[in-house]
């Protein structure tokens, strides 16, 4: 079953259940999703969004979430955080199971031998191969440095 299919049967669910907290951020998902379709169909790409489109929008979502949360703590709007968090946790059901520092590492690793990169150029095809195949799986604004890192000590700097 594909995410936005997932997404649709837990708004189901929501509605039933009156779970109004959890209805409106699904809700908050389907738009998202949404509007991605329609700016696909303004660029004219036929048919729907794929299923790591999908993930990218919720990967996104998640990210600005954990930025509002930062920034309600510091503010001093506990309560306010708190719902961002709830948003979340919601959001992250839908997402495949982040990988450990460990698992980065060796994925990082694996996709600079498989582009064959040595320099800081190719940075770009390793960060192609691992978006390809993690999609919604990584943070790439952390993995960035890593790869730099791993090409570097490649002599590659």
């Amino acid at each position: 079953m594909d995410t936005r299919t997932r997404v649709n049967e837990a708004l189901k669910q929501a509605m039933k259940d009156k779970a109004s907290d959890r209805l409106c951020t699904l809700r908050l998902i389907n738009a998202a999703i949404k509007d991605r379709e329609i700016a696909a169909r303004g660029d004219g790409e036929e048919g729907g969004i794929s299923d790591d489109e999908v993930l990218a929008i919720l990967g996104k979502m998640t990210k600005q979430r954990n930025e509002s949360v930062r920034a309600y703590e510091e503010g001093g709007r506990l309560d306010l955080a708190e719902r961002e968090m709830g948003e979340i946790a919601i959001i992250e059901e839908f997402l495949p199971k982040q990988l450990s520092e460990g698992e980065i590492s060796t994925a990082v690793k694996a996709a600079v031998n498989e582009t064959g990169a040595d320099s800081i150029r190719d940075m770009g095809k390793v960060m192609g191969v691992l978006k390809s195949k993690y999609t919604g799986q990584m943070d790439f604004g952390k993995v960035g440095p890593m790869v730099k890192d791993q090409l570097c000590t490649a002599g590659g700097c």
